[in-house]
């Protein structure tokens, strides 16, 4: 990843002490503040935070007491991994912001036609909603999850036919995000967003439609290197036949058609069915959950999980591990996740992953604590934030093909992503843009007290926006930009006065760095 030179607001002059100061107050005053604020941060290794960063979308000392309280980051990981037991008020509550999501398919198509709320409306507010769910709940693992799943499974939100039951098939990810994996592709590929996306809703017997047939082998299961055969994509194909949906005035209706199944023997890689039955309902699971449990599938699904949690080119051992978990659990995927971060890999990778804009904007709103209120209008900070993330690139899900938003490094490291990342930065500390429908923390709750030294009022913001003090070569690199030596005492009425312009400016300067930037 390129070195990241923080992007700030011009700079005042030296805030020094100045003359006349009294340069001989006692220093041990500063080091108590310094080692009070660390101490909502104390208690945390490096595996800890491993955990929090791979985990969550990013830290908080709310997140930090949850990790001290559960006994550290792999038991706080264990818990996440039965998001029902763990209270999500603050999750919750978002869904009250965007209520017409919950209406049926039905309606919200009604709506669309009748120009009440038009799909991309209704698909922005989704956006919106998953936006905020990952900054606000307390089930950061299955938010994690979702999207991982998602992006495998994916159906871009801007999908023309699939968006009426794309919020549906969002609720089917997130049923199964931390279940079993062949559960959910046995009701992800038959599901009428999936359908309508790759026009599975269409196909019949007589014209079977090769495109979720294909898509299902490539992207779904097992991958190009499983050896499948064109014959294998027409007959996978036919095998889906008969999973109708009608999107048209006047119907509007999902259904399974015994008369648009195909009949006769299936044969795709191993498995057989003789495929007699005009309802093929049984036969395709059957299908489905082969391909969920071949060799291929698991070991793609563990390179891809790997990829994403641990770094870019995983050891064979790490792999094989991990598919080797996911087989003999039958799929199931938090005993999959418990052997990958078992692996030592996992603890030696930490800072080895680049985050993705979006995943960055979410933890800067988490890391300023910003706090977003139920949106009044359009300017309202959990409506306008999408804007933000689109201008970065990345809304959710919105990657246009069906491969899924890529998840190494090198996608997210170019020179205009990280100068996007860095004016985001900017704009929400500053309060710029959005500016409404949400709380930020005064400048004067971030700085200390009393006076003590530059370089410890870095680490003094730091410790409150990371959890940890700054590395050294941050402290040196804000200390040049704002031409202020660390050594400098520096007081609190310096650092606060317009508005606070030298807070905010070390603030910048934090989350422009690689400990914000990485995970």
């Amino acid at each position: 990843m390129p070195t990241m030179t923080p992007l700030l607001v011009p700079t005042l002059a030296d805030p020094g002490a100045g003359p006349g100061a009294d340069l001989t107050a006692d220093a041990a005053l500063a080091d108590a503040q310094l080692a009070e604020v660390a101490l909502a941060a104390a208690g945390l290794s490096a595996k800890d935070r491993q955990f929090i960063n791979r985990f969550s979308y990013g830290y908080t000392t709310k997140i930090a007491s949850q990790v001290r309280a559960a006994g550290g980051g792999r038991a706080w990981f264990e818990r996440q991994l039965s998001p029902g037991s763990i209270k999500d008020g603050p999750g919750n509550a978002v869904d009250d912001w965007f209520p017409v999501l919950w209406y049926k398919p039905a309606k919200l198509w009604q709506r669309a036609q009748n120009d009440i709320t038009p799909s991309w409306i209704l698909m922005a507010d989704m956006g919106r909603w998953t936006m905020m769910r990952r900054a606000k709940s307390n089930r950061q693992l299955l938010e994690v999850m979702t999207d991982f799943w998602s992006n495998m499974l994916h159906i871009p939100l801007g999908d023309d036919e699939a968006w009426p039951y794309r919020i549906s098939y969002d609720k089917l990810i997130r049923k199964h995000a931390l279940g079993r994996f062949d559960d959910m592709l046995a009701a992800a590929i038959v599901h009428q967003s999936m359908g309508l996306y790759l026009d599975n809703a269409t196909s019949t017997k007589d014209a079977p439609n090769e495109n979720l047939g294909r898509e299902l082998l490539e992207l779904h299961s097992v991958g190009l290197d499983a050896g499948y055969t064109e014959r294998d994509v027409k007959m996978s194909s036919r095998m889906l036949t008969g999973y109708r949906v009608d999107l048209w005035w006047p119907e509007f209706r999902s259904y399974y058609s015994k008369t648009d199944h195909w009949t006769g023997r299936i044969r795709v890689l191993d498995f057989s069915h003789p495929n007699k039955d005009g309802d093929g309902r049984k036969a395709t699971d059957k299908y489905l959950r082969y391909l969920a449990q071949h060799p291929a599938t698991a070991k793609r699904i563990a390179r891809r999980l790997c990829v994403k949690f641990v770094h870019d080119e995983p050891s064979s051992d790490l792999v094989n591990t991990v598919a080797r978990a996911y087989r003999r659990s039958g799929t199931n995927i938090a005993t999959t996740l418990r052997a990958m971060v078992s692996h030592p890999e996992f603890a030696a990778s930490s800072g080895e992953k680049v985050r993705m804009p979006l995943d960055d904007t979410i933890a800067t709103i988490r890391a300023l604590r910003i706090k977003p209120a139920k949106p009044k209008n359009d300017s309202s900070f959990a409506r306008s934030i999408y804007w933000v993330a689109q201008g970065q690139g990345q809304t959710p899900y919105s990657w246009p093909a069906p491969n899924g938003f890529p998840e190494v490094d090198a996608a997210w490291s170019g020179p205009g992503r990280v100068l996007d990342s860095f004016s985001v930065h900017r704009s929400l500390t500053m309060a710029w843009w959005p500016s409404q429908g949400a709380r930020w923390r005064k400048p004067a709750a971030w700085a200390p007290d009393t006076a003590m030294d530059f370089g410890k009022v870095i680490d003094y913001v730091s410790l409150q926006l990371h959890g940890k003090k700054a590395p050294k070569r941050v402290k040196n690199g804000i200390s040049a930009r704002m031409g202020i030596p660390l050594g400098r005492r520096t007081t609190p009425s310096t650092l606060l006065e317009s508005d606070g312009i030298r807070i905010k400016q070390i603030l910048v300067s934090l989350l422009d760095s690689p400990t914000q930037m990485t995970r």
